[in-house]
């Protein structure tokens, strides 16, 4: 680690080119991409292909294109209804309110003018919900689907747990509202089912899940198939979360899965390139799109030390010293053990580039990193970047003493601790 004089000198820095400036977004506009996730129209049609029953819907990227989809969903119903959902990845959409003033990411149309006018009110527009911060999210896509009539609404999801080492599938006769909020009115309310990866889904945990849903006989038996097309889909496409809600039973007693949420391994991402293809990076946070692109491991945070790292404990460690010495760290950046001089120089763009940052530290301990190749990318980044704020390193390990030259060199850093 470095010394409690280092650390002071960087908040010192930081200090010294503070000018009260607010951070945008702030944290809950932040997240790195640990699992791809898809908008609702994109993960429905992979559980359409999976034989999963979902309403017909179509996705729209402009008003003409709305007006076709309301003509085609409608043409062969006895009923005008259309629901209008934005596309946006955030949970509370229907909560949500857009920017320019209308209210609602999800309405129920009763005329095709009707589901037309809202769709034109969503698109191009900027959705805030309770999930996105201040900022929200655009609204490119708009999806417009079918009105189903429900009996009754439930909740499903699937996803891996700790304690059982394995898939879970989570179920729960009350659905269509939040999760949270009915396990802190009624915990009973909600079953847990965990799945033996080695023997796979058997037909007694899927009639348990049928059961906790609230079905019974005929109606069972159907539901306990949506529940293993689903399972099967989870592993098959290499699934992280999937979840319903909600989940819902019609008049007639079909089983119809109204909503999907699916995330997807990024591990896996060699092996589901089809869907990999359709990350739609407009949804996420412009400078980790960057340091993705970059293969550097990025997450924004809210205050004004920058930090470029490499092992994710002393990354840790350095923004604990920080935040210890009076300071706020700007983000987690992990340049990991084999960073290249143009990876740090990306890092470098991407620091430079965020408006709170008023000072840059990278603390390096060289074992498989070398410390001249953390150099070298250090001045390539002054050389064509504006760098606008002081640089602090702090270097140890392998070619120490060659970095330390070259930084010497040149004149790069405000200082070179050791």
């Amino acid at each position: 680690m470095f010394s409690p004089r280092a650390a002071s000198a960087v908040v010192r820095a930081a200090a010294r080119g503070w000018r009260g400036a607010p951070r945008p977004g702030g944290a809950a506009a932040a997240g790195q991409r640990r699992a791809l996730s898809l908008h609702e129209y994109q993960s429905q049609a992979i559980m359409r292909e999976a034989g999963v029953a979902v309403p017909r819907s179509i996705a729209v990227t402009s008003v003409e294109e709305a007006r076709e989809a309301v003509a085609t969903l409608t043409s062969d119903s006895a009923s005008s209804d259309v629901v209008v959902k934005a596309q946006v990845l955030a949970g509370g959409r229907g909560l949500g309110s857009f920017t320019n003033g209308f209210k609602g990411g999800v309405h129920t149309c009763y005329s095709a003018d009707s589901a037309v006018e809202t769709a034109s009110k969503m698109l191009g527009g900027t959705l805030v919900t309770k999930q996105t911060g201040a900022r929200g999210r655009p609204c490119n896509t708009v999806m417009l689907a079918e009105r189903v009539y429900l009996r009754r609404e439930m909740y499903f999801a699937i996803l891996y747990d700790r304690e059982s080492q394995g898939p879970v599938i989570v179920a729960s006769a009350v659905g269509g509202t939040s999760i949270e909020d009915i396990a802190a009115a009624d915990p009973d309310a909600i079953v847990k089912v965990p799945v033996d990866l080695a023997v796979g889904l058997r037909d007694k945990d899927a009639s348990r899940v049928a059961s906790a849903l609230g079905f019974d006989g005929d109606s069972a038996t159907a539901c306990a198939e949506q529940v293993r097309r689903l399972y099967d889909m989870f592993l098959a496409k290499d699934a992280t979360l999937l979840e319903v809600n909600p989940m819902a039973e019609t008049p007639t007693g079909e089983v119809v899965c109204l909503d999907a949420k699916i995330s997807f391994d990024d591990n896996a991402s060699f092996r589901q390139a089809a869907i990999f293809e359709q990350r739609d990076t407009s949804q996420e946070e412009p400078r980790e799109v960057a340091a993705d692109a970059a293969g550097l491991n990025y997450i924004g945070l809210d205050g004004n030390i920058a930090c470029m790292v490499n092992g994710a404990g002393l990354a840790m460690a350095t923004m604990d010293i920080i935040k210890l010495h009076g300071g706020e760290p700007a983000n987690f950046l992990d340049v990991g053990g084999g960073a290249t001089e143009e990876q740090v120089t990306a890092a470098f763009r991407i620091l430079n580039e965020d408006a709170a940052v008023r000072a840059i530290l990278v603390n390096i301990f060289g074992g498989i990193m070398r410390c001249d190749v953390i150099a070298q990318g250090i001045i390539n980044a002054a050389q064509t970047l504006d760098l606008r704020v002081p640089v602090i390193v702090r270097l140890q390990g392998n070619k120490v003493e060659e970095a330390k030259a070259l930084i010497a060199k040149t004149g790069t850093c405000t200082t070179a601790l050791d």
